[in-house]
């Protein structure tokens, strides 16, 4: 997991960030990994989602921003159908205290607003936890804007994030 964040800038001047999508396409690109956006149309459940996408429930992926007390953040990788176990991540990350920001925080961490945050192309580059049951498989996870998504080699997100695997969630 990376020791400490970097700031991305993926604005063409250094000013106004470049919209979701093409700072997902540069940064992919940079860390030389395959991906493929979709536009796809809004789904009112995790299985509606599954079905129009051709997947499993579990093969779409949240990326979950998570706000450590010292002001600094994680990403968190949670299959659909499971949720954040919060000793199992407050263990690993060894923390007493753990919190899911609200939308105006995680969009000032990412540059994202929440339903379509993604490490890729995030304006800093914080450290990325994928639950133990995602390698392995192509994945679904957002991609920088609503009404798209993008789909990825779970092991390629891992291995370009420096990822760390554990077991970090339970069953919803």
């Amino acid at each position: 997991m990376a020791e400490s964040p970097e700031s991305v800038d993926y604005s063409p001047d250094g000013g106004e960030l470049r919209p979701g999508r093409e700072r997902v396409t540069a940064d992919a690109e940079a860390r030389d990994i395959d991906i493929r956006i979709v536009e796809r149309p809004a789904a009112r459940s995790l299985a509606e989602a599954a079905e129009l996408l051709g997947l499993q429930p579990s093969d779409i992926v949240k990326t979950l921003v998570v706000k450590r007390s010292d002001d600094t953040f994680v990403f968190a990788l949670v299959p659909g159908g499971r949720k954040i176990a919060w000793p199992k991540l407050r263990s690993i990350l060894g923390v007493n205290k753990l919190q899911l920001p609200d939308a105006s925080v995680a969009l000032a961490a990412t540059g994202y607003e929440r339903g379509t945050i993604t490490p890729f192309g995030s304006t800093t580059a914080w450290p990325v936890i994928a639950d133990a049951t995602i390698p392995g498989r192509t994945i679904a996870m957002g991609a920088g804007e609503h009404g798209y998504s993008l789909f990825v080699s779970a092991d390629a997100v891992i291995a370009a994030y420096g990822a760390t695997v554990a077991d970090i969630t339970d069953p919803e």
